[in-house]
């Protein structure tokens, strides 16, 4: 199956809303209330109009957000001025894109980012490499079971996750939590009603 290309531009502009609402995704909510998590700074890949990033910064955290839409990242620096917080945004495609080679984050999310696969691995690696000790990798997207359910998410299953895939990719990192499952999403009108999807948290554990 050849994966389609989505014009991610095209699918903001269709909506005078945030595409996933304003809330942040709950996996996030949930990493960020741990007891041990003291991210001070974070990387957030595929940020779309902003919830998540927005979310972090309101909680003092120096985000970095990138997002392939010019389109969603002009609309999250609005939203985000509106909040009273400052985000790093950047319109960026991640086939191409590398955080700054000093660049050192505490955490890094990848929430709902579904593309081709060498992107994935290479937005994915980037993150890793960048992620300071100590520091947290935080993924959510649809699990592969998905692809054979009507509604949300790509129906390409190379387009999805696997926990075992993203755990083998990610060597020397710890997992803390690493879930498959049911859920039900209420985030805007892009991801509502069941699903299944991936929860994975790891820390990097070098020195």
């Amino acid at each position: 199956m050849v994966a389609k290309v989505v014009d991610w531009d095209a699918r903001y502009l269709k909506r005078d809303g945030p595409l996933y609402g304003g809330a942040p995704n709950e996996y996030v909510r949930e990493i960020a209330a741990r007891s041990d998590f003291a991210a001070r700074s974070a990387l957030m890949l595929a940020d779309g109009d902003g919830r998540n990033g927005r979310f972090l910064a309101t909680r003092g955290l120096a985000v970095t957000a990138v997002d392939l839409s010019g389109v969603a990242t002009e609309r999250a620096i609005a939203a985000d001025r509106d909040a009273g917080v400052a985000v790093e945004r950047i319109a960026a495609d991640l086939a191409t894109w590398r955080p700054r080679n000093a660049a050192v984050y505490d955490a890094a999310f990848m929430i709902y980012l579904h593309c081709d696969p060498p992107t994935r691995d290479r937005a994915l690696r980037s993150a890793i490499d960048h992620l300071a000790p100590g520091g947290w990798l935080v993924i959510e997207g649809f699990a592969k079971g998905q692809a054979a359910r009507d509604g949300m998410g790509p129906g390409d299953p190379s387009l999805l996750y696997a926990v075992d895939e993203l755990i083998a990719a990610a060597p020397g990192l710890e997992v803390i939590e690493a879930l498959e499952g049911r859920v039900r999403l209420r985030e805007g009108e892009g991801h509502r009603g069941e699903a299944l999807v991936v929860r994975l948290a790891m820390q990097c554990c070098r020195e």
